[in-house]
């Protein structure tokens, strides 16, 4: 049989495969695959952007000073899962406040903050245009779904102070330099008199009012007239550190509000009502970051770590700051509550009987003097 030269030679391959085969020449393994690229890390989170509205300057050494302490706590605590920002010297007119709160909710920020009374009806507004937004009000009274009230409770520090006043001043005149007539105010007014008469009976009040948060000026002004009237230890319900200044120039006795002003008056400044709004901002803010923030009611004092009467003058006597630790313990356990009755107004009339302690929809109504107080509430 005739076998042609192509099936010969297929005949030749077939045989070599064979032999190759049989001598146990190994198939080369498979290039490996290439290793997986590893998963791309997930972004981060965006921080949650939180923003604070100022009615005055955050350097005013008092009310928006220790506001802002209280912003920088917030940065302390959560680093880089928050970014903050505040706004400064803002009005409480509608117009300007309402602009404001507005532009802060454009630009993104979930928690606003707004520090003063007068935003109130700015901040109710705004709120209902921007329901996805959580606001905070200080001091004010409504809320809403997205809109909480805070406030500190002042009156603790001043009834502190008036117990230190009743016991430093020598012609027992006391004065204040208040702000702007709201029950928060007076209030303050009230209890500063009620802590200097619990230690001297005879005790007496004087108050200018210069119906601005934040005026220097009309400060000094107002704590000269006080002093011209006999006055030797001053209080302020006012956001700067020209009472403390004028005292100190004066020689007489002041206290720092809201903050510690020792550096205005070294001589003068017998000690300090120093708010501490870090406490609740830092809960508020983890409270949006764990998504249990809730519209509420909050009325921090002494027993929160939210005020207290520190920076107190070297120069004070010993057993004064020790009672001011007694009463300090009293508020805090309730053993001694400072608005319990048997208190009168300035007119003779009994506005919480014996015995009777005030509530917190009383203390957030008062409209009158206490007796000791001098004059009559403004209209």
């Amino acid at each position: 049989m005739k076998i042609s030269r192509r099936a010969s030679l297929t005949m030749l391959a077939t045989l070599a495969a064979a032999t190759l085969i049989g001598c146990g020449k190994k198939e080369e393994p498979a290039a490996a695959a290439p290793a997986a690229a590893p998963a791309a890390a997930a972004p981060a989170a965006d921080p949650l952007k939180v923003a604070f509205v100022y009615i005055g300057p955050v350097g005013d050494a008092g009310w928006t000073f220790a506001h802002d302490k209280g912003r920088k706590a917030v940065e302390e605590k959560f680093g880089d899962k928050v970014k903050t920002t505040f706004v400064e010297n803002i009005p409480e007119s509608a117009a300007d406040a309402e602009r404001v709160f507005r532009q802060l909710a454009t630009d993104g920020n979930k928690l606003i903050f707004g520090t003063t009374f007068g935003y109130m009806e700015a901040m109710l507004k705004v709120a209902k245009e921007f329901p996805d937004v959580k606001f905070e009000h200080a001091t004010g009274f409504k809320t809403a779904d997205n809109l909480a009230q805070y406030d500190v409770r002042t009156y603790e520090g001043a009834y502190l102070a008036g117990v230190v006043a009743g016991k430093m001043s020598k012609s027992g005149k006391l004065g204040v330099v208040a702000s702007v007539p709201i029950p928060e105010v007076i209030r303050n007014i009230d209890s500063f008199t009620l802590g200097a008469r619990s230690v001297n009976p005879k005790a007496t009040t004087a108050v200018v009012w210069v119906n601005k948060w934040f005026d220097p000026g009309k400060e000094r002004e107002a704590a000269t007239t006080l002093i011209g009237q006999g006055v030797d230890v001053l209080m302020q319900n006012t956001d700067s550190a020209a009472v403390v200044q004028t005292a100190q120039e004066k020689g007489v006795y002041a206290f720092g509000w809201d903050s510690d002003m020792t550096s205005f008056g070294p001589k003068a400044h017998l000690a300090a009502s120093v708010i501490n709004w870090g406490v609740y901002y830092t809960a508020r803010v983890q409270a949006v970051l764990d998504g249990s923030w809730k519209s509420s009611t909050s009325w921090i004092g002494l027993k929160e770590n939210g005020i207290d009467l520190a920076a107190f003058n070297p120069e004070l006597p010993a057993d004064v700051k020790t009672l001011v630790e007694e009463r300090k313990k009293g508020i805090v356990d309730g053993s001694a509550p400072i608005w319990k009755g048997p208190i009168k107004d300035n007119a003779g009339k009994e506005v919480l009987g014996k015995d009777a302690v005030a509530d917190d929809g009383f203390l957030h109504g008062i409209k009158f003097y206490v007796e000791g107080v001098d004059g009559k509430v403004p209209g």
